[in-house]
């Protein structure tokens, strides 16, 4: 009879867990499908960043434009439930930005750069650079032409540029009365796209590695003549300086520090960190020093992520680092050295040297907000399959314009990296469609559509208020962000209406030795057009 029972019981039990197990079973099973919203890879998927671009440029305010359109895409992948909403925006966006080693790595890097610059001024390197500079350098041309060499020379990678330049030239832009609008462009204007035709660079390094099947660094190389929009950013900053003219938004800023006013509006973000008592004990070595340590250490950790020391040749190296970590350790040592440096001579005190580590890191907090907010915002976009729609667009427009290609794809290029923020995601959905497009057929339309991916990416990179270059370059400048973006977006547009006129031009003749003197003349034509209209208006 017990045997009965027990058997009875073990029937049963075995039933009851059979029964339990179902629901957990149907519910791996529906775990292991993966939820697609009904919004996915449809013209909705790009609301959210649109909504959050006008919003930043209608009321000025950054933070919350940046927020709502990250609740957008929530709601939108979600499908309009709370719960899904919530978890989405804040776990898999907030949450999950913040979990990315990569992006962990750049917080941190902009931090050490934030305490770097804030030791470089108690230390008095930035005054008594801005000493030597007022001696050296007499006019504002003078300003902006160095801001724009040093832009340059600094081609590295784009954050380590904006902060770099912005904290050398602010206090020289400053005395020649140089709105902090007008030195957030020319920052911006040599970060990306110097760095996009710098073969020693992140982004060339990015680049090569979503170029597969083929030579990357060689592709890379044979493209920089191609890059129009690059170029002739360049020569629209040499333009603007030497034929000293101004339009848009950026005549009034202009005009307002020619009165003393730099900024325009009343927003100062920056303005703690700019109460910093002068040290007049500091040489312009205090300045000099950190800056070339800083690029030193910078490109050692860089080759270093890419095996450079376990005997990769360098620029396998370069083409192969891990931007992220190599610029942390990069400016971690060279901030440990920039300590030890400072107190051997005697200009700062190791308690002051700490003191400037919680400065630092306030004096990065608004780039820091923003970007986190500016990565959440991709991340929505990325869920409700923005980048599939758009390149599900350019494939099925480029049948039969052949010769128009390259235009289209700057276009392209130029609409996503303004919605999403982001050059590399751009880069990283075009080019491997370019390449199946016409590798083995036709290598030259390759190569030139290639570079019309990559300029496209950084024009819309450069006009977007939600790209981290643009959100640096602000800061650099300890410029209003939306300040930044309203007075650059007509100089940006300027530059890539005659890229897109070059890129039209460069497919049919297929070499660069003809199209780009073509878009340098036009660039330049267009610059006394409008000069010429400037000065129409003030008559």
């Amino acid at each position: 009879m017990r045997n009965m029972k027990r058997k009875i019981m073990w029937a049963f039990s075995m039933v009851m867990l059979l029964a339990m197990s179902c629901p957990l079973l149907v519910f791996a099973a529906d775990e292991a499908e993966e939820y697609v919203p009904s919004m996915h890879a449809t013209i909705w998927s790009l609301i959210p960043p649109v909504v959050a671009i006008l919003l930043a440029l209608i009321t000025k305010e950054v933070y919350s434009s940046l927020f709502i359109g990250i609740l957008i895409g929530g709601i939108f992948y979600s499908g309009f439930t709370f719960e899904k909403t919530v978890t989405h925006v804040f776990e898999d966006g907030i949450i999950g930005v913040l979990s990315d080693s990569y992006n962990v790595g750049i917080l941190v890097f902009l931090v050490i750069l934030g305490i770097m610059v804030c030791l470089m001024n108690k230390a008095g390197g930035s005054a008594a650079f801005g000493r030597w500079a007022s001696v050296h350098i007499k006019t504002r041309a003078g300003a902006q032409l160095a801001t724009i060499v040093l832009g340059v020379l600094i081609f590295i990678d784009d954050y380590f540029n904006c902060l770099t330049v912005g904290s050398v030239m602010r206090p020289v832009t400053d005395k020649h009365k140089i709105s902090r609008a007008k030195l957030a462009y020319l920052i911006d204007a040599t970060a990306a796209p110097v760095c996009i035709i710098a073969p020693i660079s992140s982004w060339a390094a990015a680049v090569t590695g979503f170029v597969e099947g083929e030579d990357g660094l060689s592709i890379f190389i044979r493209a920089i003549p191609y890059n129009f929009y690059a170029l002739l950013t360049i020569v629209m900053m040499l333009g603007l300086v030497w034929m000293k003219v101004d339009y848009g938004p950026m005549k009034l800023h202009e005009e307002n520090a020619a009165r003393g006013d730099l900024f325009t509006t009343p927003d100062r973000p920056y303005a703690n960190a700019e109460a910093e008592k002068e040290n007049t004990n500091g040489k312009v070595i205090d300045l000099v020093f950190p800056i070339v340590l800083l690029i030193v250490c910078c490109v050692i950790g860089m080759i270093y992520t890419g095996g450079f020391f376990s005997g990769e040749s360098f620029v396998t190296a370069f083409s192969q680092s891990d931007a992220s970590v190599g610029l942390v350790l990069g400016s971690f040592f060279a901030f440990v050295i920039t300590i030890i440096y400072y107190l051997a001579r005697r200009v700062l005190k190791f308690g002051e040297c700490m003191a400037c580590v919680p400065d630092g890191f306030k004096a990065m907090v608004p780039a820091i907000l923003i970007l986190t907010l500016a990565w959440t915002l991709k991340a929505m976009t990325d869920s409700l399959g923005a980048a599939d729609y758009v390149a599900g667009l350019m494939q099925s427009s480029a049948k039969g314009l052949v010769h128009l290609l390259p235009a289209i794809i700057f276009l392209v290029g130029c609409f996503l990296a303004f919605a999403t923020g982001t050059s590399w995601g751009t880069f990283g959905i075009l080019i491997p469609i370019v390449v199946a497009v016409f590798a083995g057929t036709n290598e030259t339309m390759m190569i030139i559509s290639i570079s019309a991916c990559m300029a496209g990416a950084v024009c819309g990179d450069h006009c977007s208020p939600i790209s981290d270059t643009t959100i640096m370059a602000s800061a650099g400048a300890q410029s209003n962000h939306v300040n930044h973006v309203t007075t650059q977006l007509p100089y940006a547009v300027t530059v890539a209406a005659v890229s897109f006129v070059t890129y039209v031009i460069a497919g049919f003749v297929q070499t660069a030795w003809v199209a780009l003197p073509i878009g340098i003349l036009l660039m330049i034509g267009v610059l006394v057009f409008i000069k010429y209209i400037e000065k129409k208006k003030e008559n």
